[in-house]
């Protein structure tokens, strides 16, 4: 029996303004995400990303096209209480401490005071905040805060999680615990929707990723699939050589050379001139190696393509 998925999104249509000067922040998006996935949203500043979160959790209306969370339509009471949400820039109360932070946004979403008081000293602990957990927000540092932003989206035991950058301003030990907690989420089915500029960061956690420009998805796929490059090969030589990319300029994108190899991003035309233009310098190829993209590197060449088109 097909599971029911967690996100349906059918030909969105997002417009702020109107007339002539109305801007499409969202153009006839389509995506399924699946129940279980971690999920990474990516794209530059404007993309269309927090309307499309905006959208899913309600918060934007007067849209075109179809947008289901949990099976149902956006918006209704049932499926938001099923979600949890780390906003960018969330603001807890500072006149609360982490517990009291942890039992009211818990409560909010339908929880029982003593069902949420067995839980939150295990959220806490997870997030790094047990220590602290009876001092007032407004002492802690961004952090801290940040850490239990991510603990308040999560305390309630939702069916799908939404965090919006949930590294940002957190140390290399607090982002572990981040990434740990989120394979703990996959691991038990949450299906988590992540949106970060730190690429490296969804490259380790996520296994869907969709690239979003100017209200359009460029790309779509697995993480295998996204980073798998197409005309990604490394050429190993058989001695020192100076200036390889300059030599191999306009074969392709030349991303890494050294003395004795150069990465290229080539179609098979400039791969085979790549070839020809090594050996009339009489240089002896060891060996062609395919390889993977990281996900940073195919971001910014389908970004950047797009920036060097004509605008809508």
């Amino acid at each position: 029996m097909k599971q029911t998925p967690a996100v349906s999104v059918q030909d969105l249509v997002v417009r702020y303004g109107k007339g002539k000067t109305a801007v499409r922040a969202l153009d006839g998006v389509s995506l399924t995400i699946e129940p279980g996935r971690v999920f990474g949203l990516l794209g530059p500043n404007g993309a269309g990303k927090t309307t499309l979160v905006k959208v899913l959790l309600g918060l934007v209306g007067g849209y075109e096209g179809r947008a289901e969370l949990l099976g149902e339509p956006v918006g209704r009471a049932l499926p938001r209480r099923r979600v949890g949400y780390l906003p960018e820039a969330h603001r807890l109360p500072g006149y609360l401490t982490a517990w009291q932070v942890l039992e009211l946004f818990g409560m909010l979403c339908g929880r029982e005071r003593a069902w949420l008081r067995q839980r939150i000293p295990g959220w806490l602990e997870r997030v790094g905040m047990r220590e602290a957990a009876h001092r007032k927000v407004k002492q802690y540092s961004k952090g801290m805060q940040q850490r239990l932003g991510l603990a308040q989206a999560l305390v309630h035991e939702p069916e799908v999680v939404f965090l919006d950058e949930p590294t940002d301003g957190v140390d290399p030990i607090g982002r572990a615990a981040v990434r740990e907690v989120i394979a703990e989420l996959k691991r038990k089915g949450t299906t988590v929707f992540l949106n970060s500029h730190l690429l490296m960061e969804v490259e380790q956690m996520c296994d869907h990723v969709v690239i979003l420009n100017r209200g359009r998805i460029l790309r779509e796929g697995s993480l295998e699939e996204m980073t798998r490059g197409a005309g990604a090969v490394r050429i190993d030589l058989g001695r020192d050589t100076a200036d390889l990319a300059g030599k191999l300029a306009k074969c392709g994108q030349v991303t890494d050379s050294g003395p004795r190899h150069v990465d290229l991003i080539a179609d098979e035309q400039g791969l085979g001139a790549a070839i020809d233009k090594l050996r009339a310098e009489g240089l002896a190829i060891r060996a062609i190696t395919p390889r993977k993209l990281t996900l940073e590197q195919v971001f910014i060449d389908l970004v950047g393509a797009q920036a060097g088109s004509a605008p809508r």
